[in-house]
Formats: C-alpha cells, sequence, structure tokens
C-alpha cells in the first residue's frame, strides 16, 4: 500500500540556488567577527523581513540567547521560563549568573501558562524568557501586560518561530530582544546559525554593543587594532551560513505556507484528539500529537519508515536541575507528547501515509 522510502522528520529544502555557496568556498572569505559580507547581507534582509529596528547574526540559537540575557543583566535574580522547551532555553539563564523558574504551559498550545507567570513573580524577577512553541506564538500583549506592571524585561524565545505571526506582524518585530535559531532543522535552515532582532529605543545602542560581544568583546577596531572593553565570546556567524540562510529566507514564507497545508490536514483527518490544533499564523517546526503508549507508537511507526520525535522531556525533570516542583501540563506531555514530520519536502502519498498509520496506532 504505501512505498518503502523513509519519511524524516526533518528534512531542510534544497533548491538549485544553495550551489551558490561554491562561491563562498572559492572566494577564500569564510569568516570573519567583524561580520561584513554575506553575514551583513542576511542580517539586513532577515531584519527588512521581519520588520525590525535592528539584527544581530550569531552562529546558534543559544548563543542568541545567551547574548540577549547578558544584556538583560539578571546575575543573581530571577528569569521565568517554561520548563517545557529545548534545555537551552533554561541554560541561558544559568550562563549569565541567574535562576531560571520553571512555570507550566498551556496544555492547548503549550506556550507558556499565563496565570503560571503570575504565581511565580517575586522582587527578584528580572525578566520573562517565552518561547515560541513548535511555532505557536505565545500571548505577548498578555506577558507584556505583566512585565509593564512588575517593571521586568520581556526576552522571547522563537527558535521555533521563524516566519510565524502574532495579530497581523512577523515574530520578531514586537519584543526588544528576539533570539532565533538557525539550526538545520529549523524553518530557515543553515549549517549553523541564530539572530537577536532588536526593537525599541535601545536597539542601535544594544546592537553596538552585541556585535561587540559576539566576537570576543572587541571593539573600537580600526584596521588591525583593536581594543577589548568587555568580555565576549565566540560566537558570529559564518559566511556559509549566511549565505544559505539569505537563500532559505526567499522561501521561507513559501515553504511556511506548505508546512500549514500539512498542518491542516493533520488536524482535521487525525484522529486523535488532544493534537496541534491548525492556526494560520503558525509556523509549525514540527506537529505534535499526545498518545498514551508512546514507546509502543513510536515503534509501529518506525517499523513503516516514519521518523517520529519527542521534544521535550520538561527541564526541571533533567538531572541537572532536578528541581522538585509540580507542573502536570509540563509533566503530562513529556510524557506523551510525539512530534510528526511536517517539513516541505513531504509529497501528498507521504502524509496520507502519515495520517493512516498514526490513526491505526494510536
Amino acid at each position: 500500500m504505501f512505498n518503502l522510502k523513509r519519511i524524516k522528520l526533518f528534512d531542510p529544502v534544497i533548491s538549485h540556488e544553495e550551489k551558490e555557496i561554491i562561491k563562498v568556498l572559492k572566494s577564500h572569505f569564510w569568516a570573519s567577527g567583524a561580520g561584513t559580507n554575506n553575514v551583513l547581507k542576511f542580517e539586513n534582509q532577515f531584519q527588512k523581513y521581519i520588520k525590525s529596528t535592528s539584527s544581530v547574526a550569531v552562529n546558534s540559537g543559544t548563543a542568541a540567547l545567551h547574548l540577549a540575557l547578558n544584556l538583560a543583566e539578571i546575575k543573581n535574580k530571577e528569569v521565568i521560563v517554561p520548563s517545557f522547551s529545548f534545555v537551552s532555553t533554561a541554560h541561558s539563564v544559568v550562563y549569565n549568573g541567574g535562576k531560571p523558574i520553571f512555570v507550566d504551559v498551556n496544555p492547548k498550545t503549550l506556550c507558556v501558562d499565563i496565570e503560571s507567570i503570575k504565581e511565580k513573580i517575586t522582587d527578584k524577577t528580572a525578566a520573562i524568557l517565552a518561547v515560541h512553541f513548535a511555532g505557536t506564538a505565545c500571548d505577548i500583549d498578555e506577558i507584556n501586560k505583566i512585565c509593564n506592571k512588575y517593571k521586568i524585561m520581556l526576552i522571547e524565545d522563537a527558535a521555533h518561530a521563524a516566519g510565524a505571526t502574532y495579530k497581523n506582524k512577523k515574530i520578531g518585530s514586537h519584543g526588544e530582544m528576539v533570539c532565533f535559531s538557525f539550526h538545520p532543522v529549523k524553518n530557515l535552515a543553515m549549517p549553523t546559525g541564530g539572530a537577536i532582532t532588536l526593537n525599541g529605543k535601545k536597539a542601535n545602542m544594544r546592537k553596538k554593543i552585541l556585535n561587540s560581544l559576539r566576537w570576543c568583546g572587541i571593539s573600537n577596531r580600526k584596521g588591525t587594532s583593536y581594543d577589548v572593553s568587555n568580555l565576549g565570546w565566540n560566537y558570529y556567524m559564518n559566511e556559509f551560513s549566511a549565505a544559505i540562510g539569505t537563500i532559505q529566507l526567499k522561501q521561507l514564507d513559501s515553504m511556511n505556507k506548505i508546512r500549514r497545508k500539512i498542518a491542516k490536514r493533520y488536524s482535521e483527518e487525525i484522529t486523535i484528539s488532544d493534537k496541534m490544533q491548525f492556526n494560520k499564523d503558525c509556523s509549525y517546526h514540527f506537529y505534535w500529537i499526545k498518545v498514551k503508549k508512546r514507546e509502543k507508537f513510536m515503534k509501529n511507526l518506525k517499523e513503516n519508515k516514519i521518523e517520529t520525535g519527542i521534544h521535550y522531556k520538561p527541564i526541571h525533570q533533567m538531572s541537572y536541575y532536578n528541581e522538585k516542583i509540580s507542573l502536570p501540563n509540563s509533566e503530562y506531555a513529556g510524557k506523551h507528547i510525539v512530534s510528526l514530520p511536517i517539513h516541505p519536502n513531504l509529497n501528498d502519498s507521504e502524509i496520507s501515509k502519515i495520517i493512516t498509520l498514526v490513526n491505526k496506532f494510536s
């Protein structure tokens, strides 16, 4: 009934234009902390696409989070984070001397729960780090109300949300600092990469600081002479990633449109009730369902050559953090969630195969 080709969970889209990477190879200019050439080109085009005030390209989403929180000055302070996320969300707080305060998620969206945030605000709270989970936007307006009330900062983790929208504006155009990841599995794929979009009155000042921090704190560079005025990191983006990212950016909206088309079929045809709902604003980095006998379910799909994933185990349950707290929605999702393929390389027969077998084995 079905072909025997393995269906990948993630699979970057490659067009003929990516062959332009050969030009970078032959140029012998592969990387520079100064952020010129293709890196600058990508920054400008990404900023224009998002409609942000500015942007800074870095070498990963983790680097973006680390640098953004460094500017938030969270040392010895608390940062509220959803436990249901990739571990970099919490690590970035620890990197900067802060304490992650884990909160629960909304079971319908798996984005951070607003009431859980309110319960964890203290006089030590410096920021909220909100995750746009699987490409579904958090309720930015409600979180901003909390931030304004308590005079704390909102930083957005948009690692899943390149091309997603909230109230008709691209994610990355709302907040003061919004962090993106361009890992090969992401909607906008690079060998390695990330970015911070900046908005508001401090955007240009922050860009200047971040340009220095991403390159070991180097500043006041004139020719071969420079100073180092702050501790920085080796976080700048390379030319190969930037060149690929510039090409990927051109097709991001069309690729996300395909993801939404697949998501619509999943939401309408998969019979499981506990599943990701269709949302025209979502970028659908992956599509999640919750199943009761997960190990058996995933084994059955693997035997039928369909890759699945688990995104994620709650961070507070990881041995490094090991927080003895109760976050029931995160913990339930952590035991039952399964990620399904939704990348634009899927054809109609593969999508039908996934739907049929999910319904059969769930």
